[in-house]
């Protein structure tokens, strides 16, 4: 396992090598504002995998730490928690490590049973659950405590990645997403974003549309493994809300961006209204407790997440054991 890092808008880059995997505490000053770059070696995909960390704002102590996950796009475009939202600015007083994987696009943060052409080899599971934790652990002196949280298509593996490592997270925030994957409407979704979007073949990813591969990803057919984790899901209904105008973050003035976000985003978020009361339904006809917020209005947008991050950030640092 190797790891690079670097300071983000500051000149010096910091090298440290992680063979064999021992490591002095990692601290640095009280900063706000400060962001860092890592590079950590996944064994599994055989490359390096750029991630964001914004360091707490005392690091004086060991800290919990928060996987937060980009959408379709992994972090490779523009669309991203940075890019879009003011998530520097609201953790800049939170004592806790928010760590973002900037790549992954349109590979569901899943385990892919083949190789794709266009995608190539995906097994985004075992490096967030195996293989990253105990660097983050090791490279930030953190706590071990981990909650994750995560939009669209990642809010699918958000509740997949929990479902597959029982009690490496605390609790799980997922914002947008389809649960379902094994049903006919979840399928469609994820032939929208990995085949239509990503232009590769689904199949790879978990087999034959009625293989077992999609049932054993489908976070409500495996709700039971969810018992224990606390949960906030959030979905709009796909109606134009307060964040549908020309100042939203995705919009930035453009009228036909406007549009696109209403049109586009409220048939999105309105599929994705259906997929979380399904989850709802069956968490419920379970007796496993979660918190979830249907919004009457809100597009599948940036505007929305926001809020949702910012809603759901109580529940996560107390289940994390911070303010």
């Amino acid at each position: 396992m190797r790891i690079r890092t670097y300071r983000r808008r500051v000149t010096a880059a910091l090298a440290i090598s992680l063979v064999p995997l021992l490591l002095a505490p990692w601290h640095a000053a009280a900063d706000p504002a400060r962001t860092v770059r890592i590079t950590v070696h996944s064994e599994a995909m055989d490359r390096d995998i750029p991630l964001e960390v914004i360091l707490p704002s005392d690091t004086s102590a060991p800290r919990p730490t928060l996987y937060l996950l980009n959408g379709a796009g992994g972090g490779e475009d523009s669309a991203t928690w940075e890019g879009r939202t003011d998530v520097l600015d609201f953790f800049a007083d939170k004592d806790v490590n928010v760590v973002t994987p900037l790549e992954g696009a349109f590979s569901y943060y899943t385990d892919w049973q083949k190789d794709d052409p266009v995608l190539g080899r995906n097994k985004w599971q075992t490096f967030l659950t195996r293989e990253l934790p105990p660097v983050i652990d090791a490279q930030f002196g953190t706590d071990g405590v981990n909650s994750i949280a995560a939009i669209s298509m990642t809010a699918t593996s958000v509740l997949n990645l929990a479902i597959s490592a029982p009690g490496l997270y605390r609790s799980v925030g997922a914002y947008s997403g389809c649960a379902e994957t094994s049903t006919q409407p979840g399928q469609d979704y994820v032939r929208l974003v990995v085949g239509a979007r990503g232009g590769a073949d689904p199949t790879n990813m978990w087999g034959p549309f009625d293989g077992p591969g999609w049932r054993e990803n489908d976070p409500v057919v495996n709700a039971e493994k969810l018992r224990g984790t606390e949960l906030y899901v959030s979905t709009g209904s796909g109606l134009p809300g307060p964040h549908d105008n020309l100042q939203a973050p995705d919009v930035n003035g453009n009228p036909g961006a406007l549009l696109n976000q209403i049109i586009v985003g409220g048939i999105i978020e309105s599929a994705v209204n259906g997929c979380t009361h399904g989850l709802a339904d069956r968490l419920n006809a379970l007796g496993i407790p979660a918190t979830f917020d249907f919004k009457p209005t809100g597009t599948h947008s940036w505007g929305y997440w926001q809020d949702d991050l910012h809603n759901s950030w109580p529940m996560i640092a107390s289940s994390m054991g911070v303010r």
